[in-house]
């Protein structure tokens, strides 16, 4: 049988089947865009350096537990901001059949784990130990240049933290700095310099970029929450990059200024003093030619009564040489914003000679132009201390300047509320906490400002807590504070503010993060989340943060003295001396 050829379909048909195809998926282009535009107008919030933060009701909570995205995908932003941060939506485009719409490149988006906005070093604790623990971590740095107060300003005396019988409370990845320091392997800068090497090995670091805008939606656990940062890289190239936590890393607020956050009350309440004003900043004195094993010799080979004559007594050894102070107070600063203290100096070898000693008055530190002003000030007023050093110091003849720092040493900035605020009475009460993340110490040295030029000691604590919690912006699901930016009142700073108390926080934060990731978020951890935390730390990183027990200082002080205490109405060594125990 022959097979027939089965007849074409005629015309009307093929016009009803093309007009079904097109209705089909003329229905699924509009569900699909819709859908698109639905998901692109949840509320964000653009943050401006001087905005407040405002969410929609109706805005996504942060999702920080998506998945990477590739580093070189493009996501096309769905609002503008405006340079007062107010958010708006681009007209559509239109195109012509044959012609592409006019549309600008799209900036590309990365996520991380972990953003850390600055270099300074206590903050590359936690990103080291993040790191290693197994999470993408990021570094966006503001200055051109990389290690903040260590590299830039060159604070390369180090100062260690130590209990009341002289044992050194230093622990984790930030002993091996003090090891080397106090053994004199690590005192050049170029000595430093390869110590951070290890600290950033194998972490992106872009440094000399400018974050533009703060994408902020409601938290989860809190009001807010950090959803990504726009930034502008050195060749102005813009970038966006999303991230779980955020660490505000620098010494002039860069990534807090950008959010709505609490500035507490500064040294300028504490002195009565109307304006807003730092504790001094510094500038880092550099001598070569010195001969140091003379002045030691000389100095030691003095009556302690012809030191006090010459020197205004002090300490030197082959290392170190401390105080001197009348020798200090002899020189005269030619600028009253300009104050030549104790020495804090050491011994670099080859006859270098690096001294902590000059101060600088009425610095802002968010200014850049404040800064170099200041740096200049101090380059000016260095040949005539040296010409000083020269006619008063035994084996300092032949001294002469060797180089400058690029910038200024910044003790203080701006202090924000964060979910636990350090108070004196926490350290020198001792107290430790469920959340301790570092085992701390130092005397509660508030450093001169113009009110106070010497500046003054508030107490000295034993070893005390520093919580986990005192890191912790408060309003914010995962904003973190390192290094200067720890929570603690203007006076508990002084303390606070020490390398090791807040480098070893930053590590036992950056393992903390890896520990939990995928399991909780740092704001949901509890006491019984920490105590296998602390186990961890001690076993693996051999950091003690548990079982250890300080010298209550303040043991039977009525609410009213402790009040006092951390306001500053009591000077802890002025009144320990006359205080009569309540009846």
């Amino acid at each position: 049988m022959r097979t027939r050829r089965p007849k074409a379909p005629k015309p009307v048909v093929w016009l009803i089947i093309f007009a079904v195809v097109a209705a089909v998926g003329g229905t699924v282009f509009f569900w699909t865009s819709k859908a698109e535009e639905d998901a692109d107008s949840r509320s964000h919030t653009q943050l401006g350096p001087n905005t407040h933060a405002t969410v929609s009701p109706n805005a996504t909570p942060a999702a920080t537990d998506s998945p990477q995205l590739n580093p070189s995908a493009t996501v096309t932003p769905s609002h503008t901001s405006d340079p007062n941060g107010t958010v708006s939506t681009p007209p559509p485009t239109s195109a012509t059949p044959g012609n592409t719409p006019n549309v600008a490149p799209t900036p590309s988006t990365d996520r991380a784990d972990v953003v850390i906005v600055g270099t300074e070093m206590e903050g590359m604790y936690l990103a080291r130990a993040a790191a290693d623990e197994g999470l993408k971590v990021v570094v966006l740095d503001p200055r051109e240049a990389v290690g903040g107060q260590l590299l830039e300003a060159e604070m390369l005396f180090l100062d260690e933290t130590k209990d009341d019988q002289g044992k050194s409370l230093v622990q984790g990845r930030i002993k091996q700095l003090f090891d080397g320091f106090k053994s004199a392997k690590i005192r050049k800068k170029s000595e430093y310099v390869r110590y951070f090497d290890t600290l950033v090995h194998g972490i992106p670091v872009e440094s000399g970029v400018t974050l533009t805008k703060v994408n902020a939606g409601i938290g989860k656990l809190t009001s807010q929450a950090v959803q990504s940062v726009s930034y502008q890289t050195k060749d102005k190239t813009t970038k966006t990059i999303e991230a779980q936590y955020w660490v505000e890393n620098t010494d002039n607020g860069t990534l807090a200024g950008k959010l709505n956050v609490t500035r507490m009350p500064g040294l300028e309440a504490f002195y009565g003093q109307h304006n807003i004003e730092f504790m001094s900043a510094g500038i880092m004195m550099k001598f070569k030619g010195v001969d140091w094993a003379r002045f030691s010799s000389s100095f030691n080979a003095l009556t302690a009564e012809e030191r006090s004559k010459k020197y205004g007594g002090g300490y030197v050894n082959d290392s170190f040489a401390i105080g001197l102070v009348g020798m200090t107070n002899a020189y005269k600063a030619t600028n009253p914003r300009l104050f030549l203290r104790g020495l804090n100096a050491v011994n670099q070898r080859d006859g270098e000679v690096l001294i902590n000693a000059l101060l600088v008055y009425t610095i802002d530190p968010a200014d850049p132009k404040s800064v170099a002003e200041g740096l200049e000030l101090g380059k000016k007023e260095l040949p005539l201390i040296r010409d000083h050093f020269r006619k008063s110091i035994v084996g300092w003849e032949h001294a002469e300047l060797n180089g400058f720092p690029d910038y200024l040493y910044i003790r203080e900035y701006n202090h924000y509320e964060t979910d636990y605020v350090l108070k004196p009475s926490d350290m020198l009460g001792a107290s430790m906490f469920w959340d301790n993340v570092s085992i701390a110490g130092y005397p509660l040295d508030l450093q001169g400002t113009s009110a106070n030029k010497w500046g003054i000691e508030m107490g000295r604590p034993d070893k005390y807590g520093m919580p986990l919690r005192s890191f912790l912006l408060r309003n914010y699901d995962n904003v973190i504070l390192a290094g200067k930016n720890v929570g603690s009142s203007a006076i508990a700073y002084g303390s606070a503010r020490i390398q090791p108390n807040t480098g070893l926080a930053a590590e036992s934060i950056g393992v903390i993060l890896g520990q939990i990731q995928g399991k909780k978020k740092l704001r949901e951890l509890k006491e019984d989340d920490m105590k296998p935390l602390h186990a961890y730390l001690e076993s693996k990183y051999q950091i003690r943060l548990t079982g250890i027990k300080g010298n209550n200082k303040i043991a039977g002080w009525t609410p009213d003295e402790i009040h006092k205490l951390d306001t500053g109405e009591i000077v802890y060594p002025q009144y320990i001396k006359v205080r009569k125990p309540p009846k």
